[in-house]
């Protein structure tokens, strides 16, 4: 015997309510909760095949056999390849590309493997076509049409794949509870459900996701940590270019990057990046630094105009990067270059729009702005990295051997860092021209001299 309760659940962060309210309390946005009914159970169902707990030291050890997607980017954000029982979620902008990558995918993991992809939101003939413009080829590849979870989980148990796709959980209804597909609450239970499927089967699987107009994921907040690994799948209308970012990885490192570009006939990965976020031309207020994203070093332009302002405040503007930290460069410059910015407008933009986090680009930065304020074309095949402190100092950065080594493999001939160990400047001695600083006058004085 079970009977109806009625909850107010909210839709952008989960927390669950009484009674109506305009307002969430928890996150504060409008009009965001709505009405559910849940079943409660009235007994205790029967807990079967009971677990017991075991000494640590019983656990096997053995070595994770990881299987490739088929991309090597795709492969890099995952940590390797994809760990068997685990849940990976996807998410992205709608038109982005998710449903295009992980069918092009799937079609290369079905030449070794069993796949198994379950689309929720497209009939198969609308897979069909895509599958046809994609021209892909695959062995032991089924394709499942259905929204209703107990269907799918019988599907899945069914086939018993290695790998297997949701596409997407925001489709997938549990008919046991009333509320509508996409909800909190029916996320939330299929996403769980879909979770233990995998980990007492030992299937890997990849659950796509929506977005909010915010560009976070959609959906309780537990549903990220439900998952073993989240990608945001990231790019724009406009630029052909798109980048597969890890924000949490169990079984690799965070912030791993991969770069596709989207052509007609599907993603293409991008065997070098550091080509399309760099010009080789040297004119003034452009210069060049490298950043690291996860363990991946990538060379980006840093490109800067300065012009005389005619407002009463300046106009600060960038693209790619903080504009708190722009901030703090100018008052750097200003205080112990000795040149006053606070009347000039000053517009800042990264090669390709790419999002650069690394502090290591503060000098690129302040290189170009001055740059463009002397109409003076930095050193030609240079590349600067390095923090600026606030007393002017130019800091140690992370990571400094790879980004090296990239700006060799660039054929780079110059590179401005701060003070290196002696061990690390011997081994690039005959490789690339080494500049040591110690502070962004040497930098300038280097660079800029005429």
């Amino acid at each position: 015997m079970s009977s109806k309760l009625s909850t107010f659940i909210c839709q952008n962060c989960g927390s669950e309510t009484s009674q109506y309210f305009g307002k969430c309390l928890n996150c504060n946005s409008w009009n965001s909760i709505v009405e559910e009914i849940k079943s409660k159970s009235s007994k205790y169902q029967e807990i079967k095949n009971i677990k017991k707990s075991i000494p640590f030291n019983k656990i096997s050890s053995k070595k994770i056999a990881r299987f490739t997607s088929g991309f090597s980017e795709f492969d890099r954000v995952l940590g390797g390849g994809i760990v068997p029982g685990s849940v990976v979620l996807l998410g992205g902008e709608p038109g982005i590309g998710k449903s295009t990558i992980v069918l092009q995918s799937a079609g290369k993991i079905s030449l070794n493997e069993k796949v198994l992809y379950i689309t929720a939101e497209e009939s198969l003939e609308q897979v069909k076509i895509r599958w046809e413009r994609l021209n892909q080829n695959s062995i032991d590849l089924k394709i499942f049409a259905e929204t209703n979870l107990s269907l799918i989980i019988k599907e899945i148990k069914r086939v018993n794949p290695c790998f297997a796709i949701i596409d997407s959980i925001q489709a997938i209804h549990n008919h046991e509870m009333q509320s509508s597909p996409g909800s909190v609450s029916q996320v939330r239970a299929c996403s769980s459900e879909l979770q233990n499927l995998a980990k007492d089967n030992n299937i890997a699987l990849l659950i796509i996701g929506h977005v909010t107009k915010d560009g976070a994921l959609a959906g309780p907040k537990t549903l990220e940590h439900l998952v073993d690994t989240v990608i945001n799948f990231e790019g724009d209308n406009i630029s052909s270019h798109r980048l597969l970012r890890s924000i949490k990885n169990r079984f690799g490192s965070t912030f791993e990057i991969g770069i596709f570009e989207m052509l007609e006939e599907g993603l293409r990965e991008i065997k070098n990046p550091s080509s399309i976020f760099t010009n080789k031309e040297n004119i003034s207020g452009v210069t060049t630094t490298i950043t690291n994203e996860g363990t991946r070093p990538l060379a980006v332009d840093i490109q800067a105009l300065v012009n005389k302002t005619f407002y009463s405040n300046p106009r600060r503007t960038t693209t790619g990067i903080s504009i708190n930290r722009l901030h703090q460069i100018l008052a750097v410059i200003e205080k112990h270059v000795g040149i006053k910015l606070s009347e000039f407008d000053c517009y800042i933009a990264t090669g390709g729009g790419f999002e650069i986090n690394d502090p290591s680009s503060d000098l690129g930065v302040a290189i170009s702005i001055l740059s463009s304020l002397k109409n003076i074309p930095p050193l030609a095949s240079t590349s600067f990295i390095g923090e600026l402190g606030l007393s002017g100092q130019v800091r140690k950065s992370n990571n400094l051997r790879t980004k090296i080594e990239e700006a060799v493999r660039l054929g780079i001939k110059n590179i401005v860092v701060p003070k290196l160990e002696e061990e690390l400047n011997n081994n690039f001695q005959n490789l690339i021209n080494i500049k040591e600083i110690s502070n962004i006058k040497e930098a300038v004085e280097y660079s800029l001299s005429k």
